[in-house]
């Protein structure tokens, strides 16, 4: 008789080719994802002589680098940029790995693109060099991120080698109120278990508040499970799953489509079956989120005041608050509705996604920016979306600066950044020093949240809206 096994396991032990003594296993990778840093990676293949071995389970997608007021690589950051782009463009062309450049219409963000386009499926094995890959695991897949060295790995053997997490099974139960989102679970979670709290292990989200998610808001939930150093987050699939993929572009066909359900059906945890470690959050106490400091754990709902380093119990946590505090220009006791902003983003691999953006746009509607906001969605096909939906013009009539896809002013790499000192409400998923930018200061929050605080110049609770 076999004993009840995770969805977790079921994955892990369907990839493992074979165990070292020491305790690492050897994983099939199904897909490998990658982006416009992977030069490193392709400069090692071609020393050693090695090409891709299965370039059909590679994707390669540029993103991080793209500027947001074009779609050619001469309107990059800098000519540097630009070459690290042409770059890109020719080692997909040299080992034959279909990808999407700035000039396709299925380019974006390259954790919304795969889901978005049935490359990420239930089952799988993904991996990507960039830590946010765990996105992926909301449609029911072992997903995340490696380095560039084990990115040549992967390329070269279609194989990785990875030490088995630990499991964590996240449990939301209850309903969540109006104005909250996925991104105000997660920021709730991490406040609550801490930045490191999930660190080495694999979090497996359930309960009724995640059942009741669309793909998109367990894709946020995933995306930052990295943000409390998980290895990654995972949602078993069901039939919100299953409607989501049916029929994207990479998804099985109709002739394949009964089979692969057979097996997506089998993948969910068998009832008994036992995690390391069990937390549970109530979902109708979260209320709309944002930080106040240096640290996603940094998170209290909008009702909230700034902390005194003083109230943290240990003499780490009392520095790590005071140096927050003196970065972020705050003061113990400052009420977080209210305080100023200087500018605004919504975008990123966290909330870029067309419900992120209709979120936002309910908000904005028939109202004006009163503060620099820009928008960026996290693909063309978004965009396109966001265009034929109206949307779109929500946005520019409220003043915000509408842009084309790409990771943009989140990582701060393709010359969208927040200006030193400046205060900027952000629906991306990190606010550490200098993240947005040197010297810029980040309140991570909901699109909802984002574009209550453009219209008031202010963190602002969206409720009030």
């Amino acid at each position: 008789m076999t004993h009840p096994r995770t969805m977790f396991a079921k994955i892990w032990e369907a990839h493992e080719i074979l165990r070292h003594p020491s305790g690492p296993s050897l994983l099939y990778i199904d897909r490998d994802m990658i982006h416009e840093g992977s030069f490193h990676a392709f400069a090692d293949l071609k020393r050693r002589g090695l090409k891709p071995r299965r370039p059909g389970q590679v994707f390669g997608i540029a993103d991080h680098y793209v500027p947001t007021t074009g779609r050619s690589a001469a309107e990059a950051a800098s000519p540097a940029i630009a070459r690290m782009i042409d770059t890109f463009d020719e080692n997909m062309d040299w080992g034959g790995v279909r990808h999407f450049s700035l000039s396709s219409r299925q380019q974006g963000i390259v954790h919304v693109v795969a889901p978005e386009q049935g490359i990420t499926l239930p089952g799988l094995t993904i991996v990507c060099s960039d830590s946010h890959t765990s996105t992926q695991g909301a449609l029911g897949a072992i997903a995340f991120g490696i380095g560039q060295s084990e990115n040549a790995h992967v390329l070269a053997t279609q194989t990785l080698w990875q030490t088995r997490p630990k499991t964590m099974r996240v449990t939301v139960d209850g309903a969540l109120g109006q104005g909250v989102s996925a991104k105000d679970v997660m920021l709730a979670l991490i406040a609550q278990i801490g930045a490191g709290g999930a660190g080495g292990h694999a979090i497996e989200f359930a309960g009724s508040v995640v059942r009741n998610l669309s793909i998109e808001g367990r894709l946020t939930l995933c995306n930052m499970s990295i943000e409390a150093a998980a290895r990654l987050g995972m949602v078993a699939p069901d039939e919100t799953t299953f409607t989501y993929i049916r029929g994207r572009h990479y998804a099985p066909s109709e002739q394949e489509w009964d089979s692969a359900l057979d097996q997506w059906r089998r993948l969910p945890t068998d009832e008994g079956a036992v995690f390391d470690r069990e937390v549970t959050l109530d979902g109708a106490a979260i209320a709309p989120m944002v930080t106040w400091g240096t640290s996603p754990e940094d998170a209290l709902p909008i009702t909230g005041r700034v902390p005194d380093p003083a109230s943290f119990a240990s003499a780490d946590k009392r520095a790590a608050a005071a140096r927050a505090l003196d970065y972020m220009g705050l003061t113990p006791g400052t009420a977080l509705e209210g305080l100023a902003i200087d500018k605004v983003f919504i975008g990123s691999c966290t909330n870029a996604r067309i419900e992120d953006l209709r979120a936002a746009a309910a908000v904005l509607k028939g109202r004006k920016a009163v503060v620099p906001a820009i928008i960026v969605p996290g693909s063309t096909p978004v965009r396109d979306q966001a265009e034929a939906e109206g949307i779109a013009q929500v946005f520019r009539d409220a003043g915000f600066d509408w842009r084309q896809s790409g990771c943009s002013m989140c990582a701060a790499m393709n010359g969208d950044v927040v200006g030193p000192g400046e205060r900027c409400a952000s629906t991306s998923n990190r606010n550490f020093v200098g993240r947005q930018g040197p010297g810029a200061r980040t309140h991570l929050v909901s699109p909802a949240m984002a574009a209550a605080a453009a219209i008031s110049g202010k963190l602002t609770d969206v409720r009030r809206i």
